[in-house]
């Protein structure tokens, strides 16, 4: 009897361990391609302002969706929104247009994700588009109890992917002294960005 209760309770620890306990395994790492989200919408009278532009905070919420996909796809876990670096409004989006989000995890970290957004504006009666808005934001990754849980690394591909995933060290690090968690002399990037403009 006892020897049965041991096999079941190292079974049950080993399972445990498999499914629930990520630091025993080695996470795949994955390419940008891999977390790659397009989201396509039409800007529609309730969307939009008094002056039929879409509204900057029903494009904001697009963002976070089309953003917080990418982290999932990327994890494959559920994902919380930690923080939006900033959004850059560059063109008005009228009411008709057909708007697309490119969304891609550009660097993964222990449990949090950066993500790059671009948007971009059709009308669908001249054939014209343009890139009319770009955002980071920030994702953590939580497990069933809400805890934040290790997520795989990436390996960028692109000449454009490697950009984003070498400067994105330095925005992580920015973010971090602006919320109060790191002091500007340990933000090593930062500083030697700062001394190639010398």
């Amino acid at each position: 009897m006892a020897r049965t209760f041991l096999k079941v309770f190292n079974f049950t620890q080993l399972c445990s361990a498999i499914f629930f306990n990520t630091n025993t395994m080695a996470l795949k790492q994955k390419s940008p391609k891999e977390s790659f989200v397009t989201m396509t919408e039409m800007v529609l009278p309730n969307d939009t302002n008094p002056l039929h532009n879409l509204m900057g905070g029903r494009m904001m919420h697009l963002i976070d969706i089309a953003g917080a996909i990418s982290a999932q796809r990327h994890s494959q876990r559920i994902v919380v929104t930690a923080s939006v670096d900033n959004i850059s409004f560059h063109h008005p989006i009228k009411l008709g247009s057909v708007i697309t989000l490119e969304a891609r995890v550009t660097r993964a970290f222990n449990s949090s994700m950066e993500v790059y957004v671009e948007v971009y504006a059709e009308d669908l009666s001249i054939d014209s588009k343009i890139l009319t808005n770009k955002a980071f934001l920030t994702f953590v990754a939580i497990d069933q109890a809400g805890n934040p849980i290790h997520v795989p690394g990436l390996v960028p591909e692109t000449e454009d992917e490697k950009k984003l995933y070498e400067s994105a060290l330095r925005r992580r690090q920015l973010r971090l002294i602006l919320a109060g968690r790191m002091k500007p002399d340990e933000a090593t990037e930062l500083k030697s960005l700062f001394e190639d403009l010398k």
